[in-house]
């Protein structure tokens, strides 16, 4: 069992979100998240004022999966959060870290049948 952390454009969320269901993907945990990496942030305007923030909106998704959804779940991930062919620097992350147990709270039923 593996936990997928992608962090991707809100404007991609409804695309990856449909293109996961299509693929057997029907569990995932949507949080909004703020951050920057090579960004570094941009200029707004507010009231007429410019300002500079350097933490850009992301939206974070949490993807528990068998070992044996992993690569389609990443490859369905670059497919469409990606903003072009050849993406752009901002387009988001994929993080895969190894998911020791997994319990369903509601009977009980634990390891991969839980997901």
């Amino acid at each position: 069992m593996k936990l997928i952390w992608a962090v991707i454009q809100p404007t991609k969320l409804a695309s990856v979100e449909k293109a996961l269901v299509n693929i057997g993907v029907t569990r995932m945990t949507v949080l909004d998240a703020m951050g920057y990496a090579r960004q570094r942030g941009h200029i707004e305007t507010y009231r007429g004022h410019e300002y500079e923030t350097n933490l850009l909106r992301k939206v974070q998704l949490e993807i528990a999966v068998n070992d044996d959804f992993v690569d389609k779940t990443i490859a369905c991930l670059e497919d469409h959060a990606r903003s072009s062919v050849e993406g752009y620097i901002g387009d988001g992350k994929v993080f895969v870290v190894p998911m020791e147990r997994a319990i369903q709270i509601s009977d009980g039923q634990a390891g991969p049948g839980a997901i």
